[in-house]
């Protein structure tokens, strides 16, 4: 092991505690809230936003996939790999921003535009962060992949510690999986950005809030994202290791 790798090791050690710890206390308040506000929500208007997220993040993996370039990288070192995601991540947070100001400054018929726009500008990411770290996207098991580290970056506190323990075993788990559970999808990826988004839509504020918004909703991502294919590399790594 290379002294890069050992501090990719720690690196993900202080990561997973930060996954793993509990949400402050105005965020588990917004979430009960929020929790409280959808089961007042009639079952077919459930199902309505359900549908229509469903399909707009489906079309959004299509487009994806076929804007993105296949041509991996195939030989470099993980901090070779680190780097160029921590570039690709850098030019994503610019587009973000300039979409979140946008949006921000047009009130709420642009605010409303946001979602979709940032919806793809964040599954495009995931499609280049798989292609960095050697991960073909034309197999439905890697976009299913994507759809759990969207899921593991914007999640409550419960369902992120689920969708962790599929993820780091995910050779295991994937077995048994066939697709997303859809309306938790919607439901966790909403509540999550319920609060900061709405204010995007106060005149005045809306294009400060947009571009902030939208830079650490990326930065986030692109953590999330690094550090999962980082564990799932050293992971496989070591198994192959063991096997020769």
């Amino acid at each position: 092991m290379n002294e890069y790798q050992e501090m990719v090791i720690d690196e993900l050690d202080a990561w997973k505690k930060k996954m793993f710890k509990k949400s402050s206390l105005l965020n588990r308040i917004s979430k009960n809230a929020q929790t409280k506000v959808n089961g007042l929500i009639p079952e077919k208007a459930h199902n309505i936003i359900t549908d229509a997220i469903k399909n707009m993040v489906k079309a959004t993996l299509v487009g994806s996939n076929v804007t993105t370039s296949k041509t991996q990288a195939v030989g470099y070192s993980l901090y070779e790999r680190d780097r160029l995601l921590k570039d690709k991540l850098s030019t994503y947070r610019k587009t973000a921003v300039v979409e979140g100001a946008g949006t921000g400054a047009g009130g709420i018929l642009l605010g409303l535009a946001d979602f979709p726009l940032l919806l793809s500008i964040k599954m495009k990411f995931l499609f280049d962060a798989a292609t960095i770290y050697g991960f073909d996207t034309d197999e439905y098991e890697e976009r299913l992949f994507l759809l759990h580290v969207f899921q593991l970056a914007f999640s409550s506190d419960d369902k992120r510690k689920k969708t962790f323990h599929i993820i780091a075993n995910w050779e295991q788990e994937k077995q048994g999986l066939v697709d997303m559970d859809w309306r938790q999808f919607q439901q966790e990826y909403r509540d999550y950005i319920d609060f900061v988004k709405m204010l995007q839509l106060v005149p005045g504020i809306g294009a400060v809030v947009g571009a902030y918004a939208n830079y650490n909703l990326l930065d986030h991502l692109g953590e999330t994202a690094m550090n999962v294919y980082r564990m799932r590399i050293l992971k496989n790594k070591g198994q192959d290791d063991e096997t020769s």
